[in-house]
């Protein structure tokens, strides 16, 4: 059983089906990717039993290979190949034979019959929701940023991601801020929510392309599957009850102003370079059209950023964590922005002018 593939068929790919392999697994099979060739398409199949990514790969003169083999050796070796190389895969015994040129590699295999494959749900209760691929990247990387990294409540290391009628709503929280964003779909749906586990979120990302090309969600029972270009990925979803967002965004924050973002962005950033390491701490205070933005650490260093802005409300001094300020800086798109307040004590909303798909809470901080 043998098969020949061009490099710059396989290598791309290659890449996307093993950024999702884990170094050290208990199953030794786990680091390997299952290799299936037929009919001049080549499937590729990485999974960690939580998440599964599967790349098609049509390319003439493939057939009749099923087996698996170490996904970051062959990622290593088609990486180290020349541009142009035509790859021979052979399958001897319990070895993979790959050959170009002058180069030959013996690499050890196991069994496709042993390959812990995901299959997609089956249940009656499926929702199908699709959408262009930019679209679904955009609105994944204007929330992934505020998703918790380890947190005891696991169901915060995830992106909430409903669909209720018209809408699609994502949502992500570390408790200490919030993002939400939406947008109108084409079709109206029922009411279903689910978690999407932050390693699912990382990778959507980069495998979405930036185009129209359609991207069909199929929600339904422990997980989703995602199915767009030459890909299909599928995840198990968190179990467990995400925070009612509704409650945490504010309605009605009377005192705001509306910025040029880059501008609150650089200033952000110097006045942050004296905060406290471990608490980032910035005081935002607020006069008639004037911000001030005051940092100290412990070593009794202070760094003071002011800003004329457009301002009529009451006087206000509140602390932030300036990292949740500058993240949401960085992932907004649009060249304006409305920070809003009630009072010293309560969270601060962030929006886009004319914008009612975007929101973003900070809870303020004691410095």
């Amino acid at each position: 059983m043998n098969m020949q593939i061009q490099r710059d068929l396989l290598l791309k790919p290659l890449s996307s089906v093993t950024s999702i392999v884990e170094r050290r697994h208990t199953l030794p099979i786990l680091s390997n990717l299952l290799l299936q060739a037929k009919q001049d398409q080549v499937m590729l199949t990485a999974t960690d039993l939580e998440l599964q990514i599967t790349v098609n790969i049509h390319s003439p003169g493939a057939h009749n290979l099923s087996t698996t083999v170490s996904a970051k050796k062959l990622l290593d070796i088609c990486r180290a190949l020349s541009d142009d190389a035509n790859i021979n895969l052979q399958l001897q015994d319990s070895k993979m034979l790959v050959k170009s040129g002058k180069s030959r590699f013996n690499l050890q295999t196991l069994p496709a019959s042993d390959y812990p494959v995901m299959s997609s749900a089956t249940s009656a209760d499926k929702t199908l929701v699709r959408i262009a691929q930019r679209q679904l990247k955009q609105l994944l990387k204007q929330v992934e940023f505020a998703m918790a990294q380890q947190d005891i409540r696991y169901y915060l290391n995830g992106l909430l991601l409903e669909v209720n009628g018209h809408q699609l709503n994502l949502v992500g929280t570390d408790g200490h801020r919030l993002s939400y964003t939406s947008t109108l779909l084409e079709e109206t749906y029922q009411k279903h929510e689910l978690i999407l586990p932050r390693k699912t979120v990382i990778e959507l990302i980069k495998l979405l392309d930036d185009s129209d090309e359609e991207v069909s969600m199929e929600l339904g029972g422990n997980q989703v599957t995602f199915t767009f270009g030459d890909i299909h990925l599928i995840s198990k979803v968190i179990d467990g009850k995400f925070p009612d967002y509704n409650r945490v965004i504010p309605t009605g924050h009377q005192n705001s102003f509306e910025v040029e973002r880059m501008r609150l962005l650089l200033a952000m950033q110097r006045a942050s370079i004296l905060s406290n390491e471990k608490f980032r701490g910035i005081r935002m205070v607020m006069t008639a059209n004037e911000l001030r933005m005051i940092s100290t650490n412990s070593e009794q260093e202070e760094a003071e950023e002011e800003l004329e802005i457009s301002y009529a409300g009451q006087a206000l001094d509140i602390g932030f964590n300036v990292t949740y300020m500058i993240d949401v800086l960085n992932n907004m798109d649009g060249e304006r922005v409305v920070f809003s307040f009630a009072d010293a004590n309560s969270s601060c909303l962030v929006t886009i002018p004319g914008d009612d798909h975007y929101k973003y809470v900070v809870m303020p901080m004691r410095i």
